[in-house]
């Protein structure tokens, strides 16, 4: 008989696949980043301190991170194509997994220098310490928060990239403080254990969110019973089945089910199915949604799988 294709993704408060102002901070964060990393590495070198730079080469691939993150939020403001016919919106997804994978690789990078600088713990230059620490909760508390706001994967793995600094930097200064007073070189190691593997809880989750969308999964959000029960409650409609519920980038969910009707229904009552089934969508944040309308004697080969 049919089917209805309805795209409103114009009438939901979420963002689209990407925005100019999600470029644009993360674009701000990649430059205050690698200003950052530079700072960090003459700092290093002054004050003779290795976990400093051992922190600055882990920043210098948190700036690879957030340039790679640019160039694919870029890449998925793009329209759709002849080749991607939903558009480019999962390459924000893809970024925001490969920046997970690499965040998981950082934090395992810390926790191994920690472990070994709790094995032999060393008396760093605390003045120093204390002086970098702060410049780099300013920098990076500020590209956190900037990004903490954002809803997309992309932008929320981003954000426990840095927050992943602040926090190291946290116990760096916690760690400098303490060695002005106390001669106890284990505080820093056994501080960014802690907040390491806080990180990695968090990192953990949000990648499984991600490896979640990438294999089509229903979004948590997204209640697919109770759609087909008020799909089911509108008059006219006699059975649904191969309903399939996804998201494009987590952000942009996509529904297609067939809806069986009655052999001989009026024209008039099949388009009234097809609106009160849109604002079921609407209702249910669905994106994009796709009803192939069936006749109740039609035969349809996906009806009973």
């Amino acid at each position: 008989m049919g089917h209805f294709h309805h795209h409103g993704g114009h009438t939901h408060t979420h963002d689209p696949a990407t925005s100019p102002g999600r470029q644009r901070n993360i674009a701000l964060v990649f430059f205050l980043n690698l200003s950052f990393t530079a700072i960090e590495l003459v700092g290093g070198l002054l004050t003779g301190s290795v976990a400093i730079l051992a922190d600055a080469l882990h920043d210098l691939g948190d700036s690879l991170s957030l340039g790679f993150a640019w160039f694919m939020e870029r890449l998925a403001g793009r329209g759709r194509s002849e080749r991607f016919s939903y558009g480019y919106g999962r390459f924000s997804l893809l970024s925001a997994l490969v920046n997970a994978l690499v965040l998981l690789g950082g934090v395992g990078f810390m926790l191994h220098l920690s472990l070994e600088r709790l094995r032999e713990p060393a008396m760093p230059g605390a003045v120093g310490m204390i002086v970098l620490a702060l410049v780099g909760i300013a920098f990076n508390g500020f590209g956190a928060l900037l990004l903490r706001r954002g809803e997309s994967l992309n932008e929320k793995v981003l954000s426990w990239h840095l927050l992943e600094d602040v926090l190291g930097w946290v116990a760096i200064l916690t760690g400098g403080v303490l060695l002005l007073f106390f001669h106890w070189p284990w505080v820093d190691p056994l501080l960014s254990i802690v907040f390491c593997v806080f990180i990695l809880y968090n990192v953990v989750g949000l990648l499984r969110q991600t490896m979640g969308i990438f294999l089509q999964s229903v979004p948590r959000q997204i209640d697919t019973r109770a759609i087909e029960l008020e799909l089911m409650c509108i008059p006219g409609v006699h059975s649904l089945h191969d309903t399939h519920v996804w998201s494009l980038d987590g952000q942009k969910h996509i529904l297609t089910t067939h809806v069986v009707v009655e052999d001989e229904i009026p024209s008039g009552r099949a388009i009234a199915i097809k609106e009160e089934a849109r604002h079921i969508f609407l209702h249910h944040a669905i994106d994009h949604a796709t009803i192939e309308i069936e006749c109740l004697s039609e035969h349809c080969l996906l009806r009973n799988c």
